[in-house]
């Protein structure tokens, strides 16, 4: 069995929270590759590593000095040495990083430095070799990620230890520059380091015990989600519900590796696992999750015998494409054709679409209507229950919330409701009571 450990920035805040780590990791002999964020928040005031490095560097940018807030950030990583009692000194590379960043030479060294300092903090700690994420993940010209190169290169570089600690965030460019992963960009790492270690188990540590069934903001206590497969992630994911960075999914997936979604403060809890299949043993609630987002608009083509007219469909689309209007859902009838699309992205282009496409289909109607909330019920119990969808309306019927959309994928996996962004929070409550209470 091999592991492959990411702990978040709230998980490496301060020196008590590295000796629970470092009580975590050495519980379990095959937690071997460890791969850590840059500290985070120790109290609601505080402020993150990352965030200061970034202010350091629009600051350098804008001609400010950058001591007092630089000062900040060594304060932070003296003050963990000094409480583990390291024999360990950064000042030089301190030094090295206040040059660097005063000199402008790049936004994501700067951000960068906060995962490579406390890289090498969580190494000395634990006694495990340190690994340069710049030197074993590698970012093509564009900024994509080049996959096999990373993986060809990481795999012979892990080989060579029994233990190490590759700070999460960032890799290099084929000039040498660092680049970073967007923020979060930490599960990334974590994700591309399992990969490459061959790892039985990805386990990523954070400050919640895994996935709940229901946005805690919406239902008071909601149940916890013991296993999830990744098809059923990828759909709560695309409605905002997830404790993981989405790019983090691919590399293990792909792998065919497990991930478990664990708490540092509550190492007994068992967390969420995603799998790429669930056991027989898993839980089979007919849900496993409900999640939703508001911003939405509708926008309603009217024609009559539209369903006879050839094109018809990829006009109305072609016009969204040529105002740079993506869109999310196409729930249709006989003669009416709506396309769901952000609401933010009809901004400054509302009139230009709809005269857009009166001109190119010739409709009987045009409408948009905002301020639609979608809601996504998920799970992989739906597809033996029958009668689900039916439940679902009856509870939004009960509580007096009107269906504006409705659309289900042939997966039977899920099913997406449009309603009232004024029902948007009532909806789930409904929803989760058919179910869950």
């Amino acid at each position: 069995m091999l592991k492959v450990l990411k702990f978040g920035g709230s998980s490496l805040a301060d020196a008590p929270h590295f000796r629970q780590v470092a009580e975590i990791i050495r519980a379990d002999a095959s937690r071997r590759f460890v791969i850590p964020s840059a500290p985070g928040k120790r109290y609601k005031e505080d402020e993150k590593v990352t965030d200061l490095l970034y202010r350091c560097y629009d600051m350098a940018i804008g001609g400010q000095d950058i001591t007092p807030v630089f000062e900040r950030i060594k304060n932070r990583y003296r003050e963990i040495i000094r409480d583990l009692q390291l024999d360990l000194s950064l000042e030089a590379e301190f030094d090295s990083i206040f040059l660097l960043i005063s000199e402008a030479v790049g936004r994501d060294y700067a951000a960068s430095r906060g995962e490579y300092l406390n890289g090498r903090i969580l190494a000395r700690y634990l006694g495990y070799d340190f690994i340069d994420a710049k030197d074993v993940i590698f970012f093509r010209d564009n900024g994509t990620l080049d996959s096999d190169r990373t993986n060809a290169v990481l795999s012979a570089a892990l080989e060579a230890h029994e233990h190490a600690v590759i700070p999460g965030f960032y890799g290099s460019m084929p000039n040498g520059t660092i680049k970073t992963f967007s923020r979060g960009g930490s599960d990334i790492s974590g994700a591309i380091v399992a990969r490459a270690a061959g790892a039985d188990l990805y386990e990523n540590w954070t400050d919640v015990s895994g996935f709940l069934m229901a946005d805690p903001r919406c239902v008071e206590d909601p149940m916890p989600i013991d296993v999830i497969t990744y098809k059923e992630l990828r759909e709560l994911s695309y409605m905002g519900a997830s404790v993981l960075h989405e790019d983090a999914v691919f590399p293990v997936r792909a792998a065919g590796i497990s991930i478990n979604i664990l708490n540092t403060n509550k190492p007994e809890d068992a967390g969420t696992m995603i799998v790429p299949v669930a056991p027989a043993t898993a839980s089979e609630r007919i849900i496993t999750g409900i999640a939703g987002k508001i911003g939405f608009s509708i926008i309603s083509v009217e024609k009559d015998m539209m369903n006879a007219e050839i094109g018809f469909g990829r006009r109305v689309l072609e016009t969204l494409e040529v105002n740079g209007v993506s869109f999310e859902h196409l729930p249709s009838g006989i003669d009416t054709m709506s396309v769901i699309v952000k609401t933010s992205e009809l901004e400054g282009k509302r009139n230009t679409v709809m005269d857009s496409i009166f001109k190119l289909t010739n409709a009987d109607a045009i409408t948009i209507e905002d301020g639609i909330a979608m809601l996504a019920v998920v799970g992989r119990g739906m597809i033996r229950s029958k009668g689900t969808a039916a439940r679902i309306f009856s509870a939004l019927a009960k509580a007096s919330i009107n269906i504006k959309m409705i659309d289900q994928g042939s997966s039977e996996l899920n099913i997406i409701i449009g309603v009232e962004e004024s029902d948007y929070i009532n909806a789930i409550r409904a929803i989760y009571r058919e179910f869950v209470c």
